[in-house]
């Protein structure tokens, strides 16, 4: 059975995506609050709650296959104050990175890490964060690429993101998995830019990982809103109203639209800042998508972070926040997967993770395959 270290773990994502084949060995997460979940979701005492800077190699049993971060996103988001590598948060990667070199000191080094984040970590700080993190894969001694993943493929949420994966170069890679250069579904024109700014040496390391094309999904977002939502109340007819008149006549004419398609139709709102107001101040708009996806989810800073749902039939139109179980559903999370009872904590716990089926397309496409070859290597050796 292959292990897993998994850092930054939040509500344990990675590790339901990985699925029940996949032993971990330690998990760890800063925040109490999600890693109350983590306790409750998963059996076992492998988590440790605290600041990864204060981890020690000793706590860190056995030798795992793969060591997963979802390290914070939120200093490399074009949405952050942009403070790269070097902010509170999004900075944690180094102390994380320190344990895996201190790990290859000690001949247990992970055969395998993961490194998942925004799409903004390629053009974080010019390139120069992403090429830093390549940097670090290089001088530790991984073979390692990058994909884009758009949860989208298999989930009703628009949600890319970028995944470094890294190999040990001792580490046999099957012909099959390797692609000739770039290939556009995985490798957009974004991640060829941030390959261009790195060094010879990474460069040297890089591995164009080639994945099957991707499966076509069968859900849409309208199959998963529940029909008595818990932890959310409809809007009043009066809220409605209101949510209505903050939307510009493009949005207003999606609305008119839907109360004509014939058929019972659900959107997702976003509230946002636009320049469009009488005079071009900015005024909060209320824009509203119809393409049977949900927006991304992000993590609830604000009311305007929240994402909003209206659901139309015929004439009927009523509103409300998306519940924490239909958030929970878009990361492809099982209904039987406990959630927080506050509002903010569910959808926080959501809305900071990683999407479950892509993480089990990984493993299925890269990852399982390269832990398969070095065993078979390592057979036929011994």
């Amino acid at each position: 059975m292959p292990s897993f270290y998994e850092f930054f773990a939040g509500g344990g994502m990675a590790r339901a995506g990985l699925g029940a084949e996949w032993d971990c060995l330690f998990a760890n997460d800063f925040d109490p609050k999600k890693a109350a979940s983590y306790a409750v979701n998963w059996d076992g005492d492998e988590l440790r709650v605290g600041d990864v800077g204060t981890l020690t190699v000793p706590d860190l049993p056995g030798r795992a296959d793969l060591a997963w971060a979802s390290f914070p996103c939120q200093d490399l988001s074009l949405a952050g104050a942009g403070a790269g590598l070097k902010g509170e948060r999004s900075g944690t990667f180094w102390p994380f990175w320190k344990l895996v070199k201190a790990l290859g000191d000690e001949d247990r080094a992970p055969r395998l890490v993961v490194l998942e984040n925004v799409y903004g970590a390629l053009s974080s700080h010019g390139g120069k964060d992403f090429a830093a993190i390549c940097a670090a894969l290089a001088g530790a001694g991984y073979r390692f690429g990058a994909v884009i993943v758009n949860a989208v493929h298999f989930l009703p949420q628009s949600r890319p993101r970028l995944f470094i994966i890294g190999a040990l170069k001792s580490m046999p890679v099957p012909l099959g998995l390797v692609a000739g250069g770039p290939a556009g579904e995985w490798h957009p024109a974004a991640l060829v830019e941030a390959y261009g700014k790195l060094s010879r040496r990474s460069q040297g390391a890089w591995v164009w990982w080639d994945l099957p094309a991707p499966p076509i999904r069968a859900s849409i977002f309208a199959d998963l809103v529940e029909d008595d939502p818990q932890g959310v109340t409809w809007h009043t007819p009066a809220e409605t109203k209101k949510l209505l008149a903050l939307m510009n006549p493009h949005n207003l004419a999606k609305v008119e639209a839907a109360k004509k398609a014939g058929r019972r139709m659900v959107g997702t709102i976003y509230k946002r800042t636009r320049a469009d107001g009488p005079n071009g101040e900015k005024a909060q708009r209320a824009e509203i998508r119809f393409d049977d996806i949900a927006g991304c989810l992000r993590t609830p800073v604000g009311g305007s972070s929240r994402q909003t749902i209206m659901v139309i039939e015929g004439k009927r139109v009523r509103s409300r926040l998306l519940s924490p179980r239909e958030a929970a559903r878009l990361m492809g999370l099982p209904d039987t997967y406990m959630l927080p009872k506050n509002y903010n904590e569910a959808y926080h716990l959501a809305g900071d993770g990683v999407a479950v089926p892509v993480v089990r397309f990984l493993a299925d496409s890269v990852l399982e395959p390269l832990l398969a070859a070095a065993l078979a290597t390592e057979k036929k050796a011994a």
